[in-house]
């Protein structure tokens, strides 16, 4: 009996330690709503795991919050799509690296009708003028994001202030969003991944592409050791390497929908 006893104790701990184990070979990835919505880390995440043996459980939430859980240690690695604000992040001594990734563009989404007639725009400044002149619904995702940022720079580059009845600010994510503009028959802001995954359109559909001030780039972050040292630094340092390497930059390539490539690899 008591060497039954033994027994199953030894059993029990070797399947804890197994379990230990298994549990230590993940990391949490603060990411955009976009790279998740798109169904890009769908594709691309089995791949990794499938190389290293090291699981990626996505946070998918808009740049500035992804930016937030960042600082405050409770993810592991960092991709999002805010330039600007991820050199910042790296200055101000929260990452130790940022590397390009993949890039795409925004689009402007809107009802088919098009009242505001942003189908003529020779730039995004003159469409986004165009819509707050003829005060047409423009559903804005108002939430820090990546996207959220790109936005209100375009309505500053147009010299617009956006207020009023006409600009709706929902606090929400990519797909909810188009969603709420589905229903409003609003004008909005999407990175084209979203917009190409995105199943509910009703009338809107595509209205202006193609200006270089929509371009859309994502980066990857190796966050401090210093200021977080009980993060999983070396396994978040084999996922940033190898979304940089030829392997990872492959995957990205091959994610298509609808026969469309949603991202760009562009590591350097």
């Amino acid at each position: 009996m008591r060497k039954t006893f033994k027994l199953m104790l030894a059993v029990v701990a070797a399947m804890s330690l197994t379990l230990s184990a298994y549990a230590a070979d993940y990391i949490t990835l603060a990411s955009t709503t976009s790279t998740e919505n798109s169904g890009l880390f769908d594709a691309v995440l089995p791949k990794f795991t499938d190389a290293t043996g090291i699981e990626v459980r996505v946070v998918a939430v808009g740049t500035g919050q992804a930016f937030e859980i960042a600082r405050r240690g409770d993810a592991d690695s960092l991709l999002v799509h805010d330039t600007a604000g991820e050199q910042r992040f790296v200055e101000n001594g929260y990452a130790s690296e940022r590397a390009d990734v993949m890039y795409n563009d925004f689009v402007l989404i809107g009802p088919a009708s098009d009242p505001a007639n942003i189908r003529t725009a020779e730039n995004a400044a003159e469409a986004f003028s165009a819509i707050a002149k003829a005060e047409a619904p423009f559903a804005s995702r108002g939430d820090d994001s990546g996207t959220n940022r790109a936005e209100l720079r375009r309505w500053e580059s147009a010299g617009v202030e956006p207020d009023g009845d006409w600009y709706r600010e929902l606090g929400s994510g990519m797909g909810p969003t188009l969603n709420t503009a589905a229903a409003m028959d609003a004008y909005v802001m999407s990175d084209r991944a979203t917009w190409v995954a995105f199943g509910n359109r009703q009338n809107l559909t595509l209205l202006f592409e193609g200006d270089k001030v929509l371009f859309n780039q994502y980066g990857s972050l190796l966050l401090s050791e210093e200021k977080h040292p009980h993060l999983k630094h070396d396994l978040a340092k084999q996922w940033h390497n190898w979304l940089l390497s030829e392997e990872g930059q492959q995957a990205i390539a091959d994610f298509h929908v609808d026969g469309q490539q949603l991202f760009f690899p562009n590591a350097k």
